[in-house]
């Protein structure tokens, strides 16, 4: 064992044989462990002199703490509608942060965070930085991370979509349409998920021989943000190329909502003449002119996953796997048509 000065709880927990949870609940004098495995614990912690080091109150608050990186969506809305569920149902509380990228704001919600001595966090899409990284490693906080991004260093339990498959299905359901020029206003590319829809789509091109053909992604492919004006950006600077798209694949339902105004304002129509496909089924998408088709991605049961992953944490549950992946679904609306002759 480390000296007494250096002890962490997962050295105890390593020594006693059982979970960093089940320490962990027994700090936080917890009523539902063992007596026998409660006494070895805390006598392992008195032998040690382990303290805490004043970082987490010895209460517990009840709390699960969820992070964006942005809140000015509707895409966030279902995720917060599935974790609050969850602990609504469980007698907790949930604490709504974003931090907007910014490094000073990251810090913030930490201290925060250790203020508070929330039980659990949930980060969506979030990169922090590497020592507040290990500031959560240090500080035993069971986390959960949703549509993983440049986070995997945190070696945590994560919860996504079969997001290839999404992007795969979206692109050969236009393929089938008779479409061959297909343009694609993917995701940022930092994000996983984005790679992997974009992947999804260049695998359909591929399947159907359109690059033997000469007919690559390359020169079809626009690098949105997930928000409208760069579906209307993309698909603009799409449509007024040489060769232009006669379909459309939006990695978002709002990128897919700027490509409609991107059509309108060419004197175009959809589906007449151009077909678009989004992703995500956000309610707004069956409110649309025309109604969109678009590649479902569970959102409201992500949240859910992840806030039931956080509770079986805290309760010392050992995981199936730590990466969890739901299933999409194409939903065909009438955004998207066979080709026309035009």
């Amino acid at each position: 064992m480390p000296t007494t000065e250096r002890v962490t709880i997962t050295d105890i927990a390593k020594e006693a044989g059982v979970s960093v949870p089940t320490v962990s609940r027994v700090l936080n004098g917890r009523a539902d462990v063992a007596a026998g495995t409660r006494a070895k614990v805390e006598g392992l912690l008195n032998h040690h002199g382990y303290r805490r080091r004043g970082s987490r109150r010895v209460e517990r608050a009840n709390l699960i703490d969820l992070v964006f990186n942005d809140l000015d969506s509707p895409w966030a809305v279902e995720i917060i509608r599935g974790v609050e569920e969850v602990a609504h149902s469980s007698g907790m509380g949930t604490v709504v942060s974003a931090i907007h990228r910014q490094s000073t704001a990251a810090q913030q919600w930490m201290q925060n965070l250790q203020a508070r001595a929330s039980d659990g966090v949930i980060l969506v899409t979030s990169g922090l930085e590497p020592k507040l990284q290990a500031e959560l490693r240090r500080l035993q906080v069971p986390t959960v991370v949703i549509d993983p991004a440049g986070v995997p260093g945190l070696a945590v339990p994560t919860v996504g979509a079969t997001n290839w498959a999404g992007g795969l299905s979206a692109t050969e359901h236009l393929i089938s349409l008779g479409h061959r020029r297909i343009g694609l206003i993917a995701g940022p590319s930092r994000l996983l998920c984005s790679r992997a829809r974009q992947d999804g789509y260049r695998a359909a091109l591929d399947a159907a021989g359109l690059s033997a053909d000469g007919l690559s992604a390359d020169g079809l492919i626009y690098e949105g943000d997930f928000y409208h004006e760069s579906g209307f950006a993309g698909a603009g600077q799409l449509l007024d190329s040489a060769d232009p798209p006669t379909a459309f694949f939006a990695s978002s339902d709002q990128m897919a909502l700027g490509v409609y105004e991107a059509v309108r304002r060419r004197g175009l129509r959809v589906p007449d003449d151009i077909s678009v496909v989004g992703f995500d089924d956000l309610p707004e998408s069956t409110w649309a002119s025309p109604p969109l088709t678009t590649v479902r991605q569970p959102l409201t049961q992500m949240g859910m996953v992840a806030a039931r992953t956080i509770l079986r944490l805290l309760q010392g549950d050992q995981l199936e796997s730590p990466k969890v992946e739901l299933a999409t679904e194409l939903i065909v609306r009438e955004s998207t048509a066979p080709l026309s002759d035009r």
